[in-house]
Formats: C-alpha cells, sequence, structure tokens
C-alpha cells in the first residue's frame, strides 16, 4: 500500500486510468487492468480468507522500494527443482498477488470522488494564476515608462552630484591614511633616537586618527599595526628602564618617565623599576662571581654558568676573595646609588609640580589623581629602599659565608672587615638599616677567624716569650703606640679605610654623606687599594728605633761623659721627626736625678722589649678589628686580655716565683695578686702539657682555649752575682710589663665606649684586679735581687761574735755596720753598672733599696735576738750601731722614711719595758717571731724581773704561737 501511494504522489493530480497508466514499468509490481478489476471485483471472495492470504505475504515484499522481488524469489529455488512443486509454489504466488490486486482497486475506487473535487479546484486556481499574469504584465510596461521619464532624466544629475561629494571626501581620507601609513617609519626613527615620549605622542594621535576611519579594511590592519607599535615601544621603553637601574641618567629617566606618563601607566613603570633592581643587584653579583671563578678555573668549561649563586660563591679562591668582594660592593654601590638618585629626581620633581600655579577647576580632578599618582610612587621607593638594602645583604651574606675564612692573612682579613664595614655603613645612609643579616654574617665569620687567630697567637707569643732575652728595645723618647700603624685608626673618622691626610675636612660640623660624596663620580670601595699601600711602609722607621750613634750614647752614664762628644751632650734632634725636647736637661739636672732615679739622659725612654712590642701590636689588630666589628668586642676583649694575662702570668714565672715569700713575712705578694695569678693558671695556662703523665686528659675542648706554661730562655742566666742575679732582664722584663699596663689603661676609655654595656663588668674587673697588679710584680721579683745582693749571713755572724753584756757605755759602733755598710755601697756601684744597660726607673730602685733595707733590718733583728747575754751599756751599743748604720744609709738613698726602722728601734726599746708593758707588748706586735719575742724575755728582761714573770711572758708567748702551728 506504501508504495502505491508515494506512486501516486510523485505522479500528481490524474485520473485513476492515467495513473494507472503512468505508473513507471520500473516497478516490479504489476497493476491490474480494468477488466481484470473488474473480474477480481465480480468474484466471490471470502475477505477473511483474503486477508489471511494478504497476511500471509512474507515481510520483505513490504521492506523498501528497492527491492527486487524477482532476484528474491530465484535466490529461493532449491539446488533440484521439482516441477510439481514449482507450480504449486507459483499458484500460491498468484493467489496473493490477485488478492494485493484486488484490495488495491477496492482502495482506488473507494477514493475516487475526492480525487475528482480536488481536481476541479487545481482548474480553478490555474485560470486564476493566468489572470494574474496579464496584470503583473500592464503594471511592468507602465514603471518602465516613467522611469524613462522621470529617474533617469532628473534623479540621474543628484546622483552624479552626490558620487562627487563622496569620491571627494574618499581622496582626502585616502590622503590621511597615506601619512598614517608612512607614520610607521618615522616612529622608528624616534625610538632609535630614544624619543620615547614624541614616539608615543605620535602613535597615539595615529591611533585616535585612524579610529575615524575604522570602517576602511586596510585602516583596521593599520589600527593593529600601531597597537603593535605601541606595545613595541613599551617593550623598549621597559628596557630603556632597567638600564637606569645601573647608570642613572637625569636626561634618560625623565625622558622614560615622561613616556610612561603620556601611557597613563606610572604606576606600573614603578613597579617595574623595583622588578628591574631586583633583577640588576642578582644579574649584577652573579656576573661578578661568575667572572671571577671562570677567571681562576682556567678552563673553558662552562658549568659555572648554571650553578646557583650560592654554590658559586663557594668556588672563590682566597687569592681572588678580596678584589672579588670589592668589586661585587662596587657594583651593588653602583645599583644602589642609581636608586638613590631615583628617588632623589622623583623628590625634585614633585617639588616642582607642587609649586607649579594650578590651573582652573576643571583641572582640579586631574590634580588629585597627580597628587594620589605620587603619594603612591613615594611609598613604593620609600618601601623599595628596605627591600632593595635585603637583596643586597643577602647577595653579600652567601658570599661572605661561601668561603672558610679563618685562614687567612690578619691584613686580608682586616681588609675584608673594613670592606663589610663600608658596606654597612653605605646602608644606613641608604635606609637607616643596623644591617643586621651582615652583622650576623660577618660576625660567624670573625668569632670563626678569631678564635683561630688568637689561638695561632697566643702560641706565637709563647715562642716570642721563651726565645726572649729581655733585652732593651730602644725606642724614640717620645713613642706612644699611636705611631703604630695598628693604631692609626683611632685617629680616623668613621671609616677605617680612609687615612687621614684622605678624609674630607672634618673642621665643617656638617657630616657628608657618601651618596653626597660620590654622587658625581667614584667609589667609595676604591679607597682600599691606597690604604693598603700605605701599610706597606716601613713599620721599624715608623716605630722610632734610632740611630746607632744615638743608640749607643743614650744609655751610658751621664757621669762619665767626659768621653761625649760635644754635639750630643747638647739636646738630640730626632732623626726621624726633626722634634727637638721642648725643655733642654742641663748635666746639672741629671746629676742630681742619680740619687733618685738611675737614669740615662733619655730621662724617660719607654723600657720595652721586642715581645712588649708585638703584644702591642696584637693589640691594635684586636682593637682594628673590633673598632670594625663591634658586635664581637666582648670575643676581641677577653682575647686581649688572655694575651696581657699570659705575660703577666710569663713575667712572674719567669722572674717573681720563689718558695721563700711567705718565709719572708714582708708580705710580698698580695692576695689580689695572687688570686689574679691562680685565675691566669686555672683559666688559661695547659699545666697538663708541662707535664709527664702519658694518662687520657679531660675536656680536650676547654684544653683547646689553653696554652702551655712558658720557660725561660736558656740564654738569660739570673743566678750571676755579677750581673745582680740578672738585674738588667729582671727589670726589662717587669718594666715592660707595666709599661704594658699602662698602655692598656691608655685604651681603657676606647675599649669602654665599644664593650657592650652587660659586659663591661669584666672590663672593670680586668682592669682592677689585672692590669693594676702589674706594678705589684715589683716586690717578688726585686725581691729576689736584694735577698742574695748582700750577704746577710756574714753579718749574723760578725754579730753573733760581738760580746754585748758590757759594763761602760760605748762611743764607736761596731765593725758589722761598716761590713754592711760596705755591702751596701758596692751594691749601689753596682746598680750604677746595671743602668749602664738598661735604665732602672726611681720606682724600681726605691722597690730595691726598700727589699735591701727591710731584709738589712730583719737581720738586725735576727742578730740582736741570738744575743745570749745583754747589757743595759750593751743596749745602748746596739742602739748605737743601728744609728750609725742609718746616717751612713741615708747618704746612699733618697728612700724616706727607712723602712723598718720603727721594727728595729721598736724591739731594741723593748728591753726597757716592764713587766706588765711587757705582756702587752707581747700581743701588739705579733710582727716579731716567738724566737725574738722569747730571746727579749730571757735576755733582756732577766735583770729585773723574777723568774715566775719570766715564765708568765713565756706562756703568753706561747700562746700567740699556737694558732699558727
Amino acid at each position: 500500500m506504501q508504495k502505491i501511494k508515494s506512486l501516486m504522489a510523485r505522479q500528481g493530480l490524474k485520473s485513476p486510468q492515467e495513473s494507472m497508466a503512468d505508473i513507471s514499468p520500473i516497478e516490479n509490481f504489476r497493476i491490474p487492468s480494468k477488466e481484470e478489476l473488474r473480474e477480481l471485483r465480480e468474484q466471490p471472495i471470502d475477505p477473511q480468507a483474503e486477508q489471511e492470504i494478504i497476511d500471509s505475504i512474507e515481510e520483505v515484499y513490504f521492506s523498501s522500494d528497492s527491492f527486487d522481488m524477482v532476484q528474491y524469489e530465484l535466490e529461493k529455488l532449491p539446488p533440484d527443482l521439482n516441477l510439481q512443486e514449482l507450480e504449486e509454489y507459483r499458484d500460491k504466488l498468484k493467489r496473493q498477488q490477485a488478492a494485493v490486486s484486488k484490495k488495491v482497486a477496492d482502495l482506488i475506487l473507494e477514493k475516487q470522488p475526492s480525487y475528482v473535487k480536488e481536481l476541479e479546484r487545481v482548474t480553478s486556481l490555474q485560470t486564476n494564476l493566468q489572470l494574474a499574469a496579464v496584470i503583473c504584465t500592464n503594471a511592468r510596461r507602465q514603471l518602465r515608462c516613467a522611469k524613462e521619464g522621470f529617474t533617469e532624466a532628473s534623479l540621474g544629475l543628484l546622483a552624479n552630484q552626490r558620487r562627487r561629494q563622496l569620491l571627494t571626501g574618499l581622496l582626502k581620507s585616502l590622503r590621511t591614511i597615506k601619512t598614517l601609513q608612512r607614520t610607521d617609519v618615522r616612529l622608528s626613527e624616534m625610538l632609535e633616537e630614544e624619543d620615547y615620549p614624541g614616539a608615543i605622542q605620535l602613535c597615539l594621535e595615529c591611533q585616535k586618527a585612524a579610529s575615524t576611519f575604522k570602517h576602511y579594511s586596510c585602516i583596521s590592519e593599520l589600527n593593529s599595526k600601531l597597537q603593535d607599535t605601541l606595545e613595541q615601544i613599551e617593550e623598549q621603553l621597559d628596557v630603556a628602564l632597567s638600564k637606569t637601574c645601573k647608570h642613572f641618567d637625569v636626561a634618560h629617566y625623565t625622558k622614560v618617565q615622561l613616556a610612561y606618563s603620556l601611557l597613563g601607566k606610572t604606576q606600573t613603570a614603578m613597579d617595574q623599576l623595583h622588578m628591574h633592581f631586583t633583577q640588576a643587584i642578582h644579574n649584577t653579583v652573579f656576573q661578578v662571581v661568575l667572572g671571577y671563578v671562570e677567571l681562576c678555573a682556567g678552563n673553558a668549561d662552562t658549568k659555572f654558568q648554571k650553578m646557583q649563586y650560592k654554590d658559586l660563591c663557594t668556588h672563590i679562591t682566597p687569592d681572588s676573595y678580596i678584589p672579588c668582594l670589592t668589586d661585587l660592593c662596587k657594583a651593588l654601590w653602583e645599583v644602589m646609588l642609581s636608586y638613590h638618585r631615583t628617588m632623589q629626581w622623583h623628590e625634585e620633581h614633585d617639588k616642582e609640580e607642587t609649586a607649579a600655579p594650578s590651573g582652573d577647576g576643571s583641572s582640579a580632578e586631574g590634580s588629585e589623581e597627580s597628587t594620589v599618582g605620587r603619594s603612591y610612587v613615594k611609598k613604593k621607593l620609600e618601601h623599595g629602599l628596605t627591600r632593595i638594602w635585603q637583596d643586597v645583604q643577602l647577595k653579600v651574606k652567601a658570599y661572605l659565608l661561601g668561603t672558610d675564612m679563618s685562614n687567612f692573612k690578619y691584613d686580608d682579613f682586616i681588609v675584608v672587615l673594613d670592606v663589610i664595614s663600608r658596606l654597612m655603613q653605605v646602608g644606613e645612609e641608604f635606609c637607616g638599616s643596623k644591617s643586621e643579616v651582615l652583622q650576623e654574617s660577618i660576625k660567624r665569620q670573625s668569632i670563626n677567624y678569631f678564635k683561630n687567630y688568637h689561638r695561632t697567637r697566643l702560641e706565637e707569643l709563647r715562642m716570642f716569650l721563651e726565645n726572649e732575652t729581655w733585652e732593651l728595645c730602644p725606642v724614640k723618647s717620645n713613642f706612644s703606640i699611636a705611631q703604630l700603624h695598628e693604631f692609626k685608626f683611632m685617629g680616623q673618622c668613621r671609616s677605617p679605610s680612609v687615612s687621614p691626610s684622605r678624609q674630607p675636612n672634618l673642621t665643617s660640623p656638617e657630616v657628608v654623606s657618601l651618596f653626597e660624596q660620590y654622587h658625581n663620580g667614584g667609589n667609595p670601595f676604591e679607597m682600599q687599594i691606597d690604604n693598603k699601600e700605605e701599610e706597606t711602609e716601613d713599620v721599624l722607621a715608623s716605630n722610632g728605633y734610632e740611630s746607632d750613634e744615638l743608640e749607643k750614647n743614650v744609655y751610658q752614664d751621664y757621669d762619665s761623659d767626659s768621653d761625649v762628644p760635644e754635639e750630643l751632650k747638647q739636646d738630640y734632634v730626632d732623626e726621624q721627626t726633626g722634634d727637638i725636647p721642648v725643655k733642654s736637661v742641663s748635666r746639672e739636672t741629671l746629676r742630681s736625678r742619680k740619687r733618685s732615679d738611675y737614669n740615662l739622659n733619655k730621662a724617660n725612654a719607654p723600657i720595652l722589649t721586642n715581645t712588649t712590642l708585638n703584644v702591642i701590636r696584637l693589640v691594635g689588630k684586636y682593637m682594628q678589628m673590633m673598632n670594625i666589628l663591634k658586635p664581637i668586642a666582648f670575643d676581641v676583649i677577653h682575647c686581649m686580655s688572655q694575651l696581657f694575662d699570659y705575660y703577666l702570668y710569663a713575667v712572674y714565672t719567669f722572674f717573681g716565683r720563689n718558695d721563700m715569700y711567705e718565709s719572708s713575712g714582708l708580705g710580698l705578694i698580695s692576695s689580689r695578686l695572687r688570686t689574679t695569678l691562680n685565675r691566669i693558671q686555672e683559666s688559661l695556662i695547659d699545666v697538663e702539657a708541662g707535664s709527664d703523665s702519658a694518662g687520657p686528659h679531660p675536656n680536650p675542648e676547654e684544653r683547646k682555649e689553653k696554652v702551655p706554661s712558658p720557660h725561660l730562655s736558656q740564654l738569660v742566666v739570673l743566678t750571676t752575682s755579677d750581673t745582680l742575679y740578672g738585674l738588667a732582664e729582671r727589670v726589662v722584663a717587669t718594666e715592660s710589663l707595666v709599661f704594658l699596663a699602662d698602655q692598656f689603661e691608655f685604651l681603657q676609655p676606647h675599649l669602654d665606649t665599644i664593650m657592650p654595656a652587660v659586659k663591661k663588668p669584666f672590663l672593670q674587673q680586668f682592669y682592677s684586679q689585672t692590669v693594676s697588679t702589674a706594678s705589684e710584680l715589683r716586690k717578688p721579683i726585686y725581691w729576689i735581687v736584694a735577698a742574695k745582693a748582700i750577704d746577710y749571713e756574714q753579718m749574723l755572724l760578725m754579730m753573733a761574735g760581738v760580746k754585748w753584756d758590757i759594763k761602760e757605755i760605748m762611743s764607736q759602733h761596731n765593725i758589722y755596720v761598716d761590713v754592711l755598710l760596705k755591702e751596701f755601697e758596692q751594691f749601689n756601684h753596682r746598680l750604677a753598672d746595671v743602668s749602664k744597660r738598661v735604665r732602672i726607673p726611681l720606682p724600681v730602685s726605691n722597690v730595691l733599696w726598700e727589699h735591701c733595707i727591710r731584709l738589712a733590718n730583719r737581720t738586725l733583728v735576727e742578730g740582736y735576738a741570738n744575743v745570749k747575754k745583754c747589757s743595759n751599756e750593751g743596749r745602748a751599743l746596739m742602739q748605737l750601731d743601728f744609728q750609725q748604720f742609718l746616717m751612713k744609709l741615708e747618704k746612699l738613698t733618697d728612700l724616706r722614711p727607712i723602712p723598718d726602722k720603727e721594727y728595729v728601734e721598736t724591739y731594741i726599746k723593748a728591753y726597757y719595758l716592764t713587766e706588765n708593758d711587757m705582756e702587752q707588748f707581747i700581743k701588739n706586735h705579733r710582727e716579731y717571731s716567738m724566737k725574738q719575742l722569747a730571746n727579749l724575755v730571757n735576755v733582756c728582761l732577766g735583770s729585773h724581773i723574777n723568774k715566775k714573770a719570766r715564765q708568765k711572758l713565756l706562756a703568753a708567748i706561747d700562746d700567740i704561737d699556737r694558732p699558727k702551728r
């Protein structure tokens, strides 16, 4: 049925007969003829049977129009054909065909009335269409007449005029377009000339003009090209902005800022500028370090370029460390100077804009926007100061910590400290920073270096002391530690790297900052080379050594000046400085000094040794380091104190250690000095290093900080009486220690200003308990000389031979007094002989005479205490002897009062005391020994007290002595 309907629709409106006739023969379905239809209708067929036949047709026949039923049936034939079966199957197909044909015929006949009715309507429509075609033809003919008569004749003129006007405008536009297209060349020229504001102004004008002609396709392309050009200008502008980070040029930066203001991107430019500064710092330091690393590597290997900056810093060799650091700081200075000048430019620019008179009210809004922009730029620049300095610190920190500087030479390390100190000064002036990062990193390196350096210096000091022959080191009379290069920094300004001759004028109260000083060129880190050249001068010459002739004559006895040339008797002129002493010293004055001071013609020439000079120089070096790097001030001062401690301990060990001090009863070593010596021995002296014990030593870390006790050089002989038991060496050693203590006292104010407040008690304790005890060593050291210089034993023997129980008063003193005085005269001459080698200062001669006199007086008391029998006349003889001794002694020495004079006189006068007074005397005078007191009771008082009283007094003496045992 579907096939039938589709065929009918394709054929259009025709009569059923026509429709039947027109069916394409391609169709495999044959339509029955009229007679057949009639026959089919006339044949009585059961409708149900007919439907069953139709239903029995296979579905494939209804599948599609292109179904080839003949092919289908042929393919179904079996391989072995049976005629009977074929005929039966053919009859079946005929029945099915007949049923379908009958059904189709019924349906066609059923719809025929509707078909006829529709055909009539189509005929009517065809008639109407023919009428409409006639009307249209007439209308077109009339319109053609109107066009020829009106439109072409009149409106054509108007159209031509309009076309002319359009073409005139087009020509103008084309000329403008031609100009626009030529601007590309001009823009390139302006960019080459770095006229960025002009290029941007021209580009913006072109864009404005192009927007007017954007309806042209060529202009739309030009507009996009202009936009690309503008972006290219921005890129070149960004490159130009980055150039200002290393070398700031006012004219160049002014152009760049004007260009950005034309673009309306001033704030963006500021953000970009800070990014460029950060990048410039990184690139600069990397290239500087890379250059030195590759130079030292000496090969073409480029692996260093791929390294991180921190790793690259570890490849710097010690030889190239300081030049690289200097170049690094120079490069970073250029960047910071550019930033500083950038800020100055903006400050001046803001002042100009603020001072410029404002326009009318319409510009108020624009002025407000400009103010906001300036405020943003100002805050951004101020904030950038800290960021840039932080970047600089981190880069330098990585460089500092990349190398172990513990084995650097001292001068090299001082240069490193000096450079970093100058860099920190730059940071303080740059943004007011205290440079905590730099301080911490250089502090770490300094402590590491300084511990190693100090340990080596202590070992060197021990070596110096053990090889020191304690000969005098002759220096100028006006010698001062300020003449040493190591202390020149104390007279300089803030940075030690600038020598006094190179400092700016210090008379002006205003301090010129580094950025102002080097505004127009130069670099604050270039002074290092000049400073190093200065330090290569001859140090010995600057230390003030005299010429050989002066040196020889300086130490001659001025009493025997008959052989001295006349020119040397005059005031000498300093060869090095040309200085003439302010006041001339006459020969009479020199002679008058003889009694009190075994002096030379250089009255105040310092007594010091090469070792002393070495320690002083070390102190100067330590102070240089401390002055540059204040955070390690305590560590440095502590090590300085160890230098002094070790020197003091060495002098005491060499010349002052003796077990007879306690038995002398003279109190030679004060409790303060003893405490100091014990402290030094416990904290600094490695006692176990000198012992032969092979056992394990405890606390190896603690032993690292200690130094073995020094040993006196074998060249120094202290046992010869001809040299007064090494008095010259003792004087040089002791007085050089006192001189060293004086230098420490001189430096105390400077150390006090550098020492952190919390550590100042250590400094005060060091000075009060150690430095001030240096002069106290004179007593124990010179006591040994005094104890051996005079034969006290001989005097005791001679006193024992004197008869004291005489019956009459004598007018002549005993011979032992003359012998003792002769000993003192010999002692005086031997002192004069020693003074030819080395000046004996007044305090030294006083101590020596005091010791000798004290020992003599104690010997006298001991001799008097050995007397077995004594009368009143014998006691008077004792007084006579003692007075004779005092009278002659006062001519030999200016020491007043005579030491222990009362000690002898009181003992002699005790003979005349009564029993009660004697008991009180025993309680009050414990300076006398039990033997001496017992002698008073037994011998002296025996004549006027009874035995019972004597026993009582002896018991009192025994009670006094018992607590001592």
